[in-house]
């Protein structure tokens, strides 16, 4: 099961009660005031983790809610502090928040115990011994169906990285904190605060040096087979893949790259046809586009016309993709009609590096790996 968009309900830990207590002893019948304080609550993180590759895990279990802090006892002793609910997310985690803190989360008086951080803006840090980073949430950079209301708060990409979620309630005061001379014996304590909480979007965008696109069919998924381990299924007909696969190219000299196939593209798909957006979004952060074209020109098609095709549909997504190098895959060249194919193909498209192969039979494979390692190497 791949899970790479879901929305979770999060919220902090409330802070403990402060305590009402005199001490009443012995030698000290009249100690005064003693009530500790409440323990602070749990805050809700989010942690990159490069051994996940989805979110099946937020998946069945959609509400992430950290512990409360204790309630403050009597003899000044305070309330044990909630524990911090760490969360494990694949790195190149997006996080959007999809309704705005609620200003009840936000009790007065914060801004004088509290980090600013704190105050309803992110925190992203480290969860080594480095102090926490403050960022300023990023540009809305919306994904397919998100209302006007959602913020983009947080991108995850380094392993490791922590994102404070939600914010812990800080725990009241007990009533040994409010004596005073004129007031000795106060009665009253303060109440916890309440954690902060909301409704996020989580999106996963895998991180990968070299993005396989191409239309249902074209042989991406028979193309990552041979030039990794990965294992995606494979049959002759469209739409075989159903979900994005990660692959490693290894090389002799232990040289490593990452390369991600998505599910074939169909015209439209930058209207979200075919559930274009929920692929197309996986090479956002790619290095390098590799286009696989069915050179042999199955069921009638052209491979010149799919390839302006191709490059119509990512620039009407995103004009950045077509920034990137590209490296065309001239696929199926084991067919008798991929040959003359090619020629017309070269004579009518032109600077772009073409690799032919037929990679049901590893020809080619080497060249193509080769020349992918060239060009995320310049990039």
């Amino acid at each position: 099961m791949f899970v790479d968009e879901i929305t979770v309900f999060a919220r902090a830990g409330h802070g403990g009660k402060g305590c009402v207590a005199f001490l009443r002893e012995t030698s000290r019948p009249k100690g005064g005031p003693s009530g500790g304080n409440g323990g602070r609550g749990g805050d809700v993180i989010l942690q990159a983790d490069h051994d996940l590759n989805n979110l099946v895990a937020q998946f069945f279990n959609p509400r992430l809610i950290a512990p409360d802090g204790g309630p403050g006892l009597g003899k000044g002793m305070d309330g044990r502090a909630g524990g911090d609910l760490i969360v494990k997310v694949p790195c190149g985690t997006l996080v959007w928040r999809l309704d705005p803190v609620q200003p009840g989360m936000e009790p007065e008086g914060m801004e004088e115990t509290l980090p600013a951080s704190s105050m309803g803006r992110p925190v992203i840090r480290h969860a080594g011994p480095e102090r926490a980073i403050e960022i300023s949430p990023a540009e809305p950079d919306r994904p397919a169906g998100l209302t006007e209301k959602g913020e983009m708060v947080a991108d995850l990409t380094q392993p490791g990285r922590q994102f404070v979620l939600c914010q812990g309630g800080r725990g009241g005061l007990g009533n040994r904190n409010f004596a005073t001379a004129r007031h000795q014996t106060p009665r009253f304590a303060q109440p916890g605060e309440p954690g902060t909480e909301g409704n996020f979007l989580l999106v996963l965008r895998i991180l990968a040096e070299a993005g396989l696109t191409g239309f249902p069919n074209a042989g991406k998924s028979t193309l990552l087979t041979a030039i990794s381990k990965a294992r995606p299924k494979v049959a002759p007909y469209p739409f075989t893949t159903l979900h994005p696969h990660a692959g490693i190219i290894e090389y002799a000299d232990f040289h490593r790259i990452t390369v991600c196939d998505v599910p074939g593209l169909i015209p439209g798909a930058h209207r979200n046809a075919g559930l274009g957006h929920k692929f197309l979004r996986h090479i956002e952060r790619c290095k390098v586009l590799v286009l696989v074209l069915d050179m042999a020109g199955t069921d009638g098609r052209n491979p010149a016309d799919d390839y302006a095709q191709l490059l119509t549909e990512l620039k009407l997504y995103d004009p950045a993709l077509l920034e990137k190098p590209r490296l065309l895959a001239a696929n199926k060249m084991d067919e008798p009609a991929a040959a003359g194919n090619l020629k017309n193909f070269k004579a009518k498209v032109r600077h772009i590096r073409i690799v032919p192969m037929a990679a049901a039979f590893d020809q080619g494979i080497e060249p193509f790996k080769a020349a992918l390692r060239d060009m995320c190497e310049e990039r």
